[in-house]
């Protein structure tokens, strides 16, 4: 197994790695977590699609937003955003296993371009979604920590703290680049084989016409 198997592997398992977290992060509640001074033993978490009341006895009560359209402008964009990083994610994986070495399909000159296009238009599509799915998170932290260092709100006003989907996110933001960036450049370390057959015949040619002109020469 060469290097170049290698980096398409690896950066397929990041890929699909990364998809399943922007997955999660997508369908996590806890993207805000709110919490009182007026009730310590509860704490309050907003997500895309539902908020969440969470006691220290353990129990969690979630409910869903009731409509769409009064929901406020970032979460409708963060939303959009996110759903599509899930889908593009999902088309980068598609795309770029027909393009692996290792699927022995397509053995042809034009087939190994093809297969090799396809590696790179899939890691691009790994670093969009990763693209993609870093705007909202990033964008929910700062105005969360824009309201948490906000003085002109009162003491007793809930601050919000980083929920664990938002660190899920960057992570999946993360994996999508590094795996994009594995997929499109994996063919930096290939050896196309007909290049390889090409330059050889070519050189044996040359070696060829070099002593048929000394036997002449002679």
């Amino acid at each position: 197994m060469g290097p170049d198997v290698c980096v398409e592997l690896l950066g397929l398992f990041l890929c699909i790695a990364a998809g399943v977290c922007t997955l999660t992060t997508t369908l996590l509640p806890q993207w805000v977590s709110l919490s009182t001074d007026l009730l310590p033993t509860e704490s309050y978490q907003t997500g895309l699609w539902e908020t969440c009341v969470a006691q220290d006895m353990g129990g969690t009560e979630c409910r869903a937003y009731d409509s769409l359209l009064g929901l406020p402008l970032d979460i409708k964009l963060a939303r959009i955003l996110m759903c599509t990083a899930v889908s593009i994610s999902i088309l980068s994986v598609l795309v770029a296993i027909p393009g692996l070495t290792l699927v022995k399909c397509c053995n042809s000159r034009r087939g190994q371009r093809l297969k090799k296009a396809m590696r790179i238009f899939g890691g691009t599509l790994s670093i969009l979604s990763g693209l993609l799915c870093l705007v909202p998170v990033s964008y929910t932290a700062h105005i969360t920590l824009s309201k948490f260092w906000d003085d002109t709100l009162p003491d007793i006003m809930p601050r919000g703290e980083f929920g664990d989907a938002l660190f899920c996110g960057w992570a999946a933001s993360f994996l999508h680049i590094v795996a994009g960036t594995l997929l499109a450049s994996s063919h930096l370390c290939y050896e196309d084989e007909f290049d390889g057959k090409t330059s050889t015949a070519a050189e044996m040619q040359a070696l060829d016409d070099m002593s048929r002109g000394r036997r002449e020469y002679v």
